[in-house]
């Protein structure tokens, strides 16, 4: 691969002091830009979160998901734990902001979640996650513990150990309650 790494930076936010690092990636479309959010002094088995991108929720504060909710709780952690966030440009699992607003547009009509990426033509999760191993690599990590529901991020992480998934439940609303069953029910996510 042929990756560009940012210099190490400084990131104090309002959830703790941290060190950030970008990793520029090619791809068919432009490129990608990862972002990771870290403790300088790791834990040696660190708690990772794998952070997909979701602007309506992450920055907007969408109440149709629970990312922003995961995000917070996920940087709440790694200030606690020595741990590490690392936030993938994978907007709307990765069909585009554009598509996942015509996803949105399809759910307002009673589809859920995984029909409305059907009916897009997409599959109902388009992410991969080759570039998380690349990223744990980098920095000499190679057992983790994962902060993830998701069975599809433990399986497709590869030449790291996952000595621990570690479940990340957040509260439900009246918005997402149904975005939460079908993630349970026709992803197979664990909660």
């Amino acid at each position: 691969m042929n990756i560009q790494i940012s210099e190490v930076a400084n990131l104090p936010s309002r959830f703790g002091d941290f060190k950030v690092k970008a990793f520029k990636e090619p791809c068919k479309d432009g490129c990608k830009e990862h972002l990771v959010i870290y403790k300088e002094n790791l834990d040696e088995t660190p708690i990772v979160r794998v952070h997909s991108e979701c602007l309506t929720g992450d920055a907007i504060g969408s109440l149709k998901c629970d990312c922003r909710d995961q995000l917070e709780y996920a940087l709440e952690l790694a200030e606690k734990t020595n741990g590490m966030v690392i936030y993938l440009r994978q907007e709307g699992r990765n069909i585009g902001l554009l598509n996942k607003i015509n996803a949105y547009a399809l759910q307002d009509k009673g589809l859920n979640t995984v029909e409305a990426n059907h009916q897009l033509g997409f599959r109902a999760d388009e992410r991969t996650y080759e570039m998380v191993t690349y990223i744990l690599k980098h920095f000499n990590i190679h057992k983790i513990k994962l902060l993830t529901n998701n069975p599809d991020k433990v399986n497709s992480i590869s030449d790291i150990e996952i000595v621990e998934r570690i479940p990340i439940i957040m509260k439900t609303n009246k918005y997402n309650k149904d975005y939460i069953n079908t993630k349970k029910d026709d992803m197979g996510h664990l909660f």
